[in-house]
């Protein structure tokens, strides 16, 4: 009776520790749509491009002045994570930030997606404004 009793208590602990887990992990993917969602306004694109598959990665590319067929880059195992790290310094160059700032978005997006989205930050084009594109 006692064990009965224990294994449903922990059962009922599990649950509870479970439900907080998808309520945490809800209010970041919600923090992080509304962040893109800003992101791709204040950069001239239409917000809701933020929540579609794959086009959000091709708007991004438009964002940053990076060729469409990138995309295919961020689709490979590995790579992605590379293309990844370039694709965040140069989203912090295109709003005049800091390669810093970059690395911030790289290690901490998080944070540093709702700075960007909610922050100061101008959209100043591919190059950081100077025309020129890497």
């Amino acid at each position: 009776m006692q064990e009965e009793y224990m294994v449903e208590q922990n059962t009922g602990l599990l649950a509870g520790v479970g439900a907080g887990i998808l309520i945490v992990y809800l209010a970041i993917l919600i923090l992080v749509i509304v962040s893109m969602w800003k992101i791709f306004t204040k950069a001239g694109k239409p917000g809701w491009a933020a929540i579609v598959p794959i086009y959000n990665i091709i708007v991004l590319m438009e964002i940053i002045g990076k060729p469409a067929w990138w995309v295919v880059l961020m689709l490979i195992p590995c790579v992605n994570i590379v293309m990844m790290i370039i694709v965040y310094l140069e989203l912090a160059k295109v709003f005049g930030k800091s390669a810093g700032f970059g690395v911030g978005l790289i290690l901490l997006s998080i944070v540093f997606l709702p700075i960007l989205a909610f922050g100061d930050a101008e959209y100043v084009g591919p190059g950081g404004g100077t025309g020129a594109s890497m």
